[in-house]
């Protein structure tokens, strides 16, 4: 694993605006490193993939054991969430996507640092941006990436599990916060299952209405809403007012909500008490560190790297936030190397249920933020 330098590409912002990256440098800030790169060798790239599908087989486990032993509480999950949780688990309605963010430093295993499993961004820089830039830099090269032609074909596989066609065809809604990172990710999605031939309808989450009378949700339109893509955490969807009809209304919503157990870092620490011999885990404890000498503390749930204690030897620092209510864990420092003062996290997504691709990105302290910079690879 090596951090590389190249030239950038001519034009390379009309470039990725075309391709629907309009957010590639926020307020100035350089977010997509176009002259900046990753290099790996292949043995390390199946080493993640290989890590990424034995999480998510451990994380599939957790859930059960969650739902078999009743520790919602220790989530801060409420109690209006246990039956949607529980049902959507025995139904096993599809789920689209999740990314395992990991350490990997080159040389021992990687090693999970949470697991985005409800409301993941960067898709559309993983999927679609790196693979243009690596097709016009590099284009002997490979990417570990095989996330737009996953998604595509997993949209049509999910057909039979969607509600049924209406009279304008099989209809899938697609929600999310009014601003551009989320609503970039949100709109690609909608066009891989346009793709794949569905109907496709964009909105607001504060567009979601709900219509009394025929018992159903309703988008600006008054068409009905039978399936719902919303990157909008399910936590903040309980307290949302249409969140209150979810059971009655028969709509299908993506992700399903027993994605609310494994988005919560409680199933850190949960996943460490279950399988302490995992290559890939860390020690994590819930409410305090047991003797961890070098460890982060991350709230239950947050976003964004929001309000993180990150514990060296050399000393503390914290991420400004508001988050932290509902209790915090603690987990070992991950090996997350340091490359000209720039530390990578890799994020390795499940596409369906296998590992799809990977999205780098680097910051210049310890903590993942919401502009950190998103830094393409590539292996030989």
């Amino acid at each position: 694993m090596e951090r590389m330098t190249c030239e950038p590409r001519a034009g390379w912002r009309p470039k990725v605006e075309l391709q629907g990256l309009t957010w590639h440098t926020p307020g100035g800030v350089q977010y997509w490193a176009e002259g900046t790169y990753y290099r790996f060798e292949s043995d390390a790239i199946d080493l993640i993939e290989r890590a990424t599908n034995e999480l998510h087989a451990l994380c599939l486990q957790a859930v059960q054991h969650v739902i078999d032993k009743k520790r919602y509480s220790e989530l801060h999950i409420p109690d209006a969430a246990v039956p949607l949780i529980e049902a959507t688990w025995e139904k096993e309605p599809p789920s689209i996507y999740g990314r395992f963010d990991l350490a990997y430093n080159g040389e021992g295993p990687p090693k999970l640092l949470e697991y985005n499993a409800d409301t993941p961004t960067a898709l559309l820089e993983a999927a679609v941006i790196q693979w243009d830039w690596l097709k016009g830099s590099f284009p002997d090269a490979d990417q570990f990436n095989s996330i737009h032609e996953r998604l595509i074909a997993l949209w049509k596989e999910m057909r039979p599990y969607l509600p049924p066609a209406g009279p304008k065809g099989q209809i899938v809604h697609f929600t999310s916060m009014d601003d551009r990172e989320d609503g970039m990710t949100s709109a690609y999605l909608a066009d891989t299952a346009s793709q794949a031939a569905y109907g496709v309808r964009l909105l607001a989450i504060g567009d979601v209405g709900w219509n009394d009378t025929a018992g159903e949700y309703r988008d600006l339109d008054d068409e009905r809403i039978s399936t719902l893509f919303k990157l909008y955490p399910w936590e903040w969807i309980m307290h949302e007012p249409f969140g209150a009809h979810i059971a009655a209304s028969g709509a299908m919503f993506i992700e399903p909500t027993w994605k609310m157990v494994l988005s919560n870092k409680g199933i850190l620490p949960i996943l460490w008490e279950l399988f302490p011999d995992s290559p890939w885990l860390l020690p994590a404890y819930f409410g305090e560190p047991r003797g961890l000498a070098e460890w982060v503390r991350k709230p239950l749930l947050s976003r964004e790297g929001a309000n993180v204690t990150v514990h060296t030897r050399s000393g503390d620092s914290t991420s400004e936030g508001e988050y932290g209510e509902e209790g915090f864990v603690y987990q070992q420092l991950g090996p997350v190397p340091e490359f000209d003062g720039s530390r990578p996290v890799l994020g390795s997504w499940m596409i369906g249920q296998e590992a799809g691709g990977m999205g780098i990105r680097e910051s210049d302290g310890w903590v993942t933020g919401n502009t950190s910079r998103f830094v393409p690879h590539l292996f030989k």
